[in-house]
């Protein structure tokens, strides 16, 4: 009786260290990337080019949507965001042995085992697995109810003079947003509209004026030097009298677009562009839905683009790394690819020369120790290849 004891503990034993050891799942995808604005397109490029199984998954929304071109985009300076994204989308379907594109939206997203791989539930009731995830989700942008604000956006109302100023400098020009955030538009425009309006709509306070002149102390002083008017009057309406889509000059690279500002007082007063300066919060709830650590409204990321999960990068403007533009976003999503392959790749050569025993994160991190400095060489040279 106490040898069958011993034996079925013995049993019991073994049992439980089976059980306990990692079983390498074979996942669907290599990667999943969310989203199919630039960032997006270009993680998806930059791992279908070393042949990771890639499955993109494009909701159809795009912060840049309203505007009428790209700029400051080299080579594609002008560009209508649709024609580029059709474009980049035509360009990585030569790689369709490996990487695949769905139009759809990414209900859920959770993390199996601990980070040992993710499975991903579309609008379509398909669902999916993955080694990794690439979050290209984007930000939106919270417009006020203030009636012509929505139906300006991105036409003649912006939010960065690099990708929409040029074509509109020299113009008269409005600032909209709270009167704290004033003087760092001023400066951002000065050099291509010096006819400044700021519709601060009832901001202008104490507590206001105090945010600005922690900023810059000498804010009224610089204002008035550049003969910036603050009006401080509430907006009920912005009408378009004039649409830059047809009223422009392509040879000077011009739009003449034209609003009224309405405002309670019973006065009116016209414009031809605006800077704003509105909030923004994460377009997808899946960032917050998977508690990754926030830096604001931005997932926090490291150098590396990975979030506070190990599995999960974020890339464009969803991270905090300080830039929302194309050109970011493109940089954004071809380093998440470079780092995502090579440390797939060191986790897989470990686990080739028999380190099966070690557990999924436990494989990552002597993944990540021995690749060391050597990401940012194989960085290097695949920006070198571009």
């Amino acid at each position: 009786m106490a040898t069958f004891r011993l034996f079925s503990v013995l049993l019991l034993s073994i049992a439980s260290l089976v059980l306990a050891a990692p079983v390498a799942v074979e996942t669907d995808y290599d990667v999943i990337v969310i989203g199919g604005g630039p960032a997006g397109l270009s993680a998806t490029s930059g791992l279908s080019r070393v042949q990771r199984r890639t499955l993109m998954l494009d909701s159809g929304i795009y912060r840049n949507d309203p505007t009428r071109h790209m700029h400051d985009v080299i080579g594609n300076d002008g560009t209508v965001p649709a024609v580029f994204r059709a474009l980049a989308r035509d360009q990585i379907s030569r790689y369709n042995a490996t990487t695949t594109m769905r139009n759809a939206t990414v209900t859920s997203l959770e993390s199996i085992n601990n980070g040992s791989y993710y499975r991903a539930a579309d609008s379509d009731g398909e669902e999916y697995t993955a080694r990794r995830i690439v979050l290209g989700t984007g930000m939106k942008d919270i417009l006020p109810i203030t009636p012509g604000v929505v139906e300006g956006w991105g036409k003649g109302i912006y939010w960065c003079p690099w990708c929409d100023g040029y074509e509109h400098r020299g113009q008269s020009f409005g600032i909209l947003g709270n009167l704290s955030d004033v003087m760092g538009s001023v400066i951002e425009v000065w050099t291509l509209n010096q006819d400044i309006i700021a519709f601060v709509n009832g901001t202008n306070t104490p507590e206001q004026q105090a945010a600005l002149a922690a900023k810059y102390p000498n804010w009224e002083a610089q204002l008035q030097a550049y003969n910036v008017t603050i009006n401080n009057e509430t907006i009920v309406s912005i009408d378009r009298l004039q649409d830059g889509s047809t009223n422009n000059d392509p040879a000077q690279d011009l739009e003449f677009d034209l609003f009224r500002v309405n405002l309670t007082d019973g006065s009116s007063i016209e414009r031809a562009a605006f800077i704003t300066n509105f909030p923004d919060d994460q377009q997808s709830t899946l960032p917050r839905a998977l508690n990754l650590t926030m830096d604001g409204t931005k997932i926090k990321v490291g150098t590396n683009m990975k979030s506070s999960d190990n599995g999960i990068y974020a890339i464009g403007d969803a991270n905090n790394d300080g830039a929302t533009n194309v050109p970011h976003a493109m940089f954004s999503g071809k380093r998440a690819a470079v780092y995502i392959h090579v440390e797939l790749g060191r986790i897989d050569s470990l686990a080739a020369i028999g380190k099966r025993g070690l557990s999924a994160r436990e494989l990552e991190e002597e993944a990540n120790q021995l690749i060391g400095d050597d990401l940012e060489h194989l960085w290097k040279r695949a920006q070198e290849s571009v």
